[in-house]
């Protein structure tokens, strides 16, 4: 299969909400128009995308929702569940521990760990916050699939390479820095800042 852009899994993700939209508003066909026109993009970019991962609909007909829709979760792997470590109990991990789109979609938090005293003990969600150190005690090899870092910047790569040891292969990092990982393990780096700069670039070329 030939590389695929970030940029395209990112469309692929908007398409299957479009379609699970349709799907439940009982469409049972939907054009490539349909789906440009929700997200912002032409029918020849969603045909393009969609063509990385084979042959969907016919021409003329469109795409049958409930296939394109099962087709799609499997190409963006949410046909399975995921085991899901907040690590860090601040503000930020607060917010995203009580957002339930995550469960919804699959991503299961099974655990949040922290090095505050304070926090540890307390209850987020019915989650009991834990003890950075019993990382490797609390959770066997393998039973954490995915980690989301929230940290200062200064604590971000030692654990990295802590969850990293342990077997995680999949990070989302909201910590203001560069992580330096193996290359079977994915990182992908949310820049809070960063995006308010590309808001504000946006205001100030109008």
């Amino acid at each position: 299969m030939r590389k695929v852009a970030e940029s395209t899994i990112r469309r692929l993700s908007l398409y299957l909400r479009f379609l699970e939209e349709f799907e439940g508003q009982g469409m049972a066909t939907v054009s490539s128009e349909s789906l440009a026109s929700r997200g912002g993009t032409t029918s020849a970019q969603v045909r393009k995308d969609l063509s990385f991962f084979g042959s969907f609909g016919k021409r003329g007909l469109g795409y049958p929702v409930p296939e394109l829709v099962e087709r799609l979760r499997a190409i963006l792997g949410l046909t399975r569940r995921y085991n899901v470590a907040m690590i860090g109990a601040g503000k930020i991990g607060s917010a995203l521990v009580q957002y339930r789109g995550f469960r919804q979609r699959g991503f299961d938090i099974v655990a949040i760990f922290d090095v505050d005293p304070a926090k540890i003990g307390r209850e987020w969600n019915g989650l009991t916050i834990l003890d950075i150190a019993t990382l490797e005690s609390e959770f066997p090899q393998g039973g954490i699939d995915m980690a989301v870092l929230v940290t200062p910047a200064e604590a971000a790569q030692p654990l990295t390479d802590r969850l990293v040891g342990h077997g995680v292969k999949a990070i989302l990092n909201f910590a203001p820095v560069q992580l330096v990982v193996p290359e079977d393990v994915v990182v992908k780096t949310v820049n809070l800042a960063l995006e308010l700069e590309t808001l504000s670039y946006a205001l100030a070329s109008r």
